[in-house]
């Protein structure tokens, strides 16, 4: 595993042109994509069902992830994990049972995340710790790619690596949204070890070999300062 790892959003892929889109991510180098998977009422708007992610899955090595941002998540694990996804990522904001959705991700053999919104604390995944492998830390309002990287979120990235620190578990920080070369070293420096990018990535200009390249080397210049 990098050091900081860098994760496509297919979010910001051409949707026309999906499978080479994700070729040329793998290609790249990203290390692995991230599926932000919308249903319209958890954030207001649509993307992936589980059978683009399974068809994507035909042409793409890369590890997959389900970022679900969806009111009733229990009810979709087992269809994307059958569509290829090793993890799943949970929001805690959508889950009246968090402990038992965390648990059943597991169940089906995949590696769980928790996902937290701007405005919810980080004592609201405390007790769900040793269910995870990946805590996400939105740096954005989630439902749209494209937003403006919200810089408050560091103190709380910062305070979530703390808390996995003391308690010594071995679980990454992500990061989601407004992710770019001139954002990464401070996200990096707060903590995060895993910088979700969209636009970064396929919108860069030159391809996402060009934009993969200029994430990790913004994320080497917050690992000097960290």
């Amino acid at each position: 595993m990098r050091a900081v790892e860098v994760v496509a959003s297919a979010l910001a892929a051409d949707p026309t042109r999906l499978g080479l889109e994700l070729e040329a991510a793998e290609h790249a180098g990203a290390d692995r994509v991230q599926w932000d998977i919308m249903d319209g009422h958890f954030v207001p708007n649509f993307t992936f069902g589980p059978h683009v992610v399974a068809a994507a899955r035909q042409v793409s090595r890369l590890p997959f992830e389900a970022h679900l941002m969806v009111e009733e998540p229990g009810e979709l694990l087992g269809a994307f994990v059958d569509a290829g996804c090793e993890r799943l990522i949970v929001h805690a904001e959508a889950c009246r049972q968090l402990h038992r959705v965390l648990g059943r991700i597991g169940e089906l053999g995949a590696k769980a995340g928790v996902a937290l919104n701007p405005a919810t604390p980080v004592s609201a995944v405390r007790h769900v710790l040793d269910l995870v492998d990946l805590v996400l830390v939105m740096t954005v309002n989630p439902g749209f790619g494209g937003q403006s990287y919200l810089s408050s979120m560091e103190e709380k990235i910062g305070e979530a690596a703390r808390l996995v620190t003391e308690r010594g578990l071995e679980i990454q920080i992500e990061v989601d949204g407004g992710i770019a070369p001139e954002t990464a070293p401070g996200v990096v420096r707060s903590g995060a070890r895993a910088l979700v990018a969209g636009t970064a990535v396929f919108g860069a200009a030159g391809g996402p070999a060009v934009g993969v390249r200029a994430l990790r080397e913004a994320a080497r210049k917050g690992l000097v300062g960290a």
